[in-house]
Order: structure tokens, then C-alpha cells, then sequence
């Protein structure tokens, strides 16, 4: 089967299900606004799999964030804006002009000139779409830790960042007793988000993903927790029924239990 037959036919199936006679009424009364949130949850659920090295359910879930590109260029091909092939053209041409040593004949001196290479593109793309801040074009929907990541990195590109990590661990610092200082709850979360901020800052300034070290993170909490349970559920004895300290006392075994392992 050729590559294009596959994709004609998620073309044609979606064509139907938003024909505004013989359609899907779900599908029909979608529109950008309220598929969004399906496109970033697909998302989402492809780096799921992904995490769980599930190449099975990564086919699946690439195909369900394909229906989501599918589906949004439908609207715009209904709206006379765009449609699917403009937007593979698009991202064709985009790949091109971003790798001239690949694709224009340029010679590439090292990595760090690809990359520098890379960013200068991306720079001259946004200024074309008038662009022109150091900060312009980084995405609301992101998620707040990548964010804040992504601002903290194109400001440093423009200088705006600590020479070193201690002044970031400074900041840290300061944040907390700000945070600590804090009188009402709209100071407490406006300092709460400059902490979180700092601590993004922090672990970038250490070589750290702080959307991914969360990630991680969670991942610990889960696998902990559900230790406990199983092992109040091995004594006869309710998680839930037990204090703090019993409580703590199960997850300080767990831990353990983790440590022996590793070693």
C-alpha cells in the first residue's frame, strides 16, 4: 500500500463525518476552539506511550494526533483558509529551509553552527510574522514548566540570564522567604509562581528539564504510594485507617525497599 492511499482515505473519512447533511452531528458542530483540547491531549498520550515504550499504542496514538491535524485542516479547508496539503507543503518547506546543509548544498561546520544555523532561521521566521521580541511566538498553551522554561531560555539567548547557578540558587532562596512573607492569598499565589519560576530557573541554570524532572517525579510518587498500599494490604491493615506516622513509616520502607534493589 502507497503511503498517500492511507491518508486519502483519513481525508475522505473526515470529509464525512463533517458534511453538514449525511455527517457526524458531533463532528459537524466541532470547531478549532473545541477540538484544541483533544489535539493537546493526543499529544499528551503519544508521549505516554512513548514513556512506556509501547510501540504498539505509539502507532495508535500517532494516529489518533494525525485525526487531530486531519481535522482542523478540514475546518480550514471549509472555512477557504488552508487544507491538508498546504499544511504538509508548509512544514515540507520549513524543514528544508531550516537544514541548507542538508538540503541546499551549504557546508555544515559542526553541531553548535547547525545549531545556531537552526536558531537564526527561526529567528528571521518570526520577524516575518512581526515577531520581533525576544519572547514573541512562545505558545500560551504550553504547559506552565515548559513555559517558563522555554521564556527563561529565549531571554538568556538575548543575555538575560545568571552567569552562573549561584545566582539562580540565590533567587531560590529569596523567592521562598518572599513566598513565606506572604499575607493574602492573591500574594500567595503571585509568589508561588515566582517560586516555581526560580526553581524552573534553578534547574535549568543545573542542566535540568524541570517539565520532565516532574514528570519523573510523579512517577516516583505513584510507584510509592502504591507500594504502601500493598504493603498495609500484605499486614490486613487499611491504608487509609492508619495515621501520619504509620503512614510514613510504610513509605519509608518502600523507599527502602527501592534503594536494595538499585544496589
Amino acid at each position: 500500500m502507497s503511503t498517500t492511499e492511507p491518508v486519502a482515505r483519513l481525508l475522505a473519512i473526515m470529509a464525512r463525518l463533517r458534511d453538514p447533511v449525511n455527517g457526524c452531528e458531533w463532528d459537524v458542530a466541532q470547531n478549532f476552539s473545541s477540538i484544541a483540547p483533544y489535539t493537546i491531549e493526543e499529544a499528551y498520550e503519544v508521549a505516554d506511550a512513548i514513556a512506556r515504550s509501547d510501540l504498539a499504542d505509539l502507532r495508535d496514538e500517532l494516529g489518533d494526533l494525525l485525526l487531530q491535524v486531519v481535522f482542523h485542516a478540514r475546518m480550514a479547508e471549509e472555512a477557504g483558509a488552508f487544507d491538508f496539503a498546504d499544511v504538509a507543503a508548509s512544514i515540507a518547506d520549513k524543514m528544508e529551509r531550516r537544514h541548507p546543509h542538508i538540503f541546499a548544498g551549504q557546508q555544515a561546520d559542526g553541531t553548535q553552527t547547525i545549531k545556531a544555523n537552526w536558531e537564526r532561521l527561526k529567528a528571521e521566521e518570526r520577524a516575518e510574522k512581526s515577531q520581533t521580541g525576544a519572547l514573541d511566538g512562545v505558545a500560551l498553551a504550553y504547559p506552565a514548566l515548559m513555559r517558563a522554561e522555554k521564556l527563561q531560555k529565549r531571554a538568556a539567548r538575548v543575555g538575560f540570564d545568571w552567569p552562573d547557578t549561584v545566582g539562580a540558587a540565590d533567587k531560590l532562596h529569596e523567592e521562598i522567604a518572599e513566598f513565606a512573607s506572604a499575607d493574602t492569598e492573591e500574594e500567595r499565589v503571585e509568589e508561588g509562581g515566582d517560586l516555581l519560576f526560580a526553581a524552573v530557573n534553578f534547574l535549568r541554570k543545573n542542566g535540568v528539564s524541570a517539565e520532565e524532572a516532574l514528570r519523573v517525579a510523579n512517577l516516583k510518587f505513584e510507584r510509592r504510594f502504591a507500594g504502601m498500599e500493598t504493603l498495609a494490604a500484605s499486614e490486613d491493615r487499611e491504608f487509609s485507617a492508619l495515621d501520619l506516622q504509620a503512614q510514613d513509616e510504610l513509605w519509608n520502607r518502600v523507599k527502602a525497599g527501592e534503594k536494595g534493589r538499585a544496589t
